[in-house]
């Protein structure tokens, strides 16, 4: 350890002032991680050591994080044998030291806004205050984002009259400042123009959205046309600790194989938020900022656990609630369809003063209770989050729904696509003009659903024509089930294959598409008996407007 007996010996840095964070759940320990370089940038003045607290119900990861950020972390008991300058800590629950040294409490989320189980009686409290003693003690200090929580916990807690400091939110600041870079963000994780993103964001316990409708993310997927839509789940970092990543999937169900993106539960959840079109939360700190950053929100929960007079409060009064058993899509798109970025600034307002000036008054605050003098340097800069890549388990099959139709005698087909191993959509019903089909791409991993297929794609364009019409006979023998197959030309168009040996090429107009769509285009037209051989179709994707037109021919199949 840089620190404790006889260190000065053998440290290479010349340290005036020893800084202890101490660690207790991931989601205190990251608000730290995130916060505290660009406040000590720089500066080798000061020892920062990590200690680790394990008495929460929610330490899983703790240790993780902080070896995978390179900390030096030392055991909780050991803290009693050093003396540090400062205490710093995003986790008000916890047993420090007897001594004189000032503990800085900074927030895990927006405010005091929240009741939760007390570790120390039967009961519950206020999330965010420290335990009476130390207030009695005078060595707490708890930050605050706004002058409205101060005067909230004077009330409930009159011991914490002259111990709040006004800092401000350092993660509002930043996703403030990332809006600009938003493309980059949805770039990341896969999103195209044509995409909305429906971010589902869920704290912890039994009131929150999850605990509550934890089907909803498989729900929404199944009834979002996959080419018009992506969802993506926050779910609060309590949640991976106390019941683990595989209990979290294995409730999700189908959810995570038909496309949701389970955001991991450390830093990426900003740039998730960033990228998303709508939000349906709950009375968590996600939803707020979702709302404070300008993005529509849908309440699918409200716990009684949240307090009164917050500004979360506030945000259940105007935000639409979310019928879980209704039309989802229909309520996400009012939603969009209805929203104004201000719509939220008078919640936004009461929850987040000094904006922009967070880290700077944080590193003021930090100083001031080392006894040292700011550095030189100038005052640390807002920077966007990182550019995160959400993994998101890839989707391999699709229930295809379309429709054939004409426009001056031309034909048009209408095609939607939904994750199949999520159920069959309600639009499936087939009539003369109306078919459904089943595809399915070449490495799907569960055999049944491929021996169902119609259609069945390759997943990867193929480098020449003659390639994808070896792979689309290989694959014709292979599922003597399917009708047809289809496989992109990289640089080209689409090579489809029919049972009967045909060969049909789809040259798409505009951006480069995988080969489901000009596919169900293709099986489509022969299912409504139109002759694909010179044909132009046109081509919608969902119903948002989005059209292409598809040029189809029939082709003879090379020899060989």
């Amino acid at each position: 350890m840089p620190v404790g007996h006889d260190a000065s010996r053998w440290s290479t840095f010349r340290s005036e002032r020893t800084l202890v964070v101490a660690a207790r759940t991931v989601t205190s320990t990251v608000r730290i991680l995130e916060s505290l370089p660009a406040v000590l940038d720089g500066d080798g003045r000061v020892t920062v050591v990590f200690a680790h607290d394990p008495t929460s119900a929610f330490n899983a990861g703790v240790l993780d994080l902080l070896h995978q950020a390179g900390c030096r972390v030392m055991p909780w008991e050991q803290l009693a044998e050093i003396s540090p300058d400062l205490i710093l800590t995003a986790s008000e629950n916890i047993e420090v030291p007897e001594g004189d040294c000032p503990v800085l409490v900074l927030p895990h989320g927006v405010g005091f806004q929240k009741q939760v189980p007390d570790s120390r009686s039967t009961g519950e409290r206020l999330s965010g205050v420290v335990p009476d003693a130390l207030l009695e003690a005078g060595r707490a200090w708890l930050a605050v984002s706004h002058p409205a929580q101060e005067q909230q916990l004077l009330a409930a807690h009159p011991k914490t009259a002259g111990h709040t400091v006004l800092v401000g939110d350092p993660c509002l600041d930043e996703l403030l400042v990332s809006r600009p870079r938003r493309t980059a963000y949805r770039t990341a994780m896969g999103l195209t123009a044509q995409h909305r993103l429906v971010l589902v964001s869920s704290t912890w316990g039994p009131t929150s959205l999850l605990g509550r409708h934890p089907e909803l993310p498989a729900r929404l997927l199944a009834e979002l046309p996959w080419d018009e839509y992506r969802v993506a789940a926050v779910v609060h970092p309590n949640v991976w600790a106390a019941h683990g990543a595989w209990q979290l999937r294995t409730v999700l169900g189908n959810a995570v194989p038909g496309g949701l993106v389970l955001v991991p539960p450390v830093h990426a959840w900003r740039s998730a938020l960033v990228a998303a079109d709508v939000v349906i939360g709950d009375h968590g700190s996600v939803t707020l900022y979702g709302a404070a950053a300008g993005a529509p929100v849908l309440l699918g929960a409200f716990g009684r656990d949240s307090v009164a007079g917050t500004a979360v409060a506030d945000l259940a009064a105007r935000a639409p609630r979310l019928d879980p058993a209704g039309d989802l899509r229909g309520q996400i798109e009012d939603a969009v369809r209805s929203h104004s970025s201000l719509r939220y600034a008078a919640v936004a307002e009461r929850a987040f003063a000094a904006r922009g000036q967070a880290l700077t008054r944080l590193r003021r605050v930090v100083y001031h209770l080392l006894r040292l003098p700011e550095p030189d340097a100038a005052a640390p800069s807002v920077r966007s989050v990182p550019v995160a890549d959400p993994p998101g388990a890839e989707v391999t099959s699709w229930l295809v729904t379309t429709a054939l139709a004409a426009d001056d005698g031309e034909p048009v087909v209408g095609v939607c696509r939904f994750p199949a191993v999520l159920g069959t959509p309600a639009a499936a019903t087939e009539t003369p003009v109306r078919f459904a089909h089943l595809a399915c791409a070449d490495d799907e991993r569960d055999s049944r659903l491929t021996e169902s297929a119609s259609v069945v794609l390759r997943r990867h364009p193929a480098d020449r024509a003659v390639e994808a019409v070896r792979w689309i006979r290989r694959t014709l023998a292979r599922w003597p089930g399917c009708l047809m197959t289809a496989a992109a030309v990289r640089g080209g168009g689409v090579l489809v294959g029919l049972r009967d040996g045909r060969m049909v090429e789809a040259v798409v107009t505009g951006p480069p598409v995988d080969a489901g769509l000009p596919a169900a285009v293709v099986y489509t037209c022969l299912r409504g008996g139109v002759d694909v051989d010179g044909a132009v179709v046109t081509m919608r994707v969902g119903d948002r407007g989005r059209e292409e037109d598809v040029a189809l021919r029939l082709r003879p199949v090379p020899a060989g």
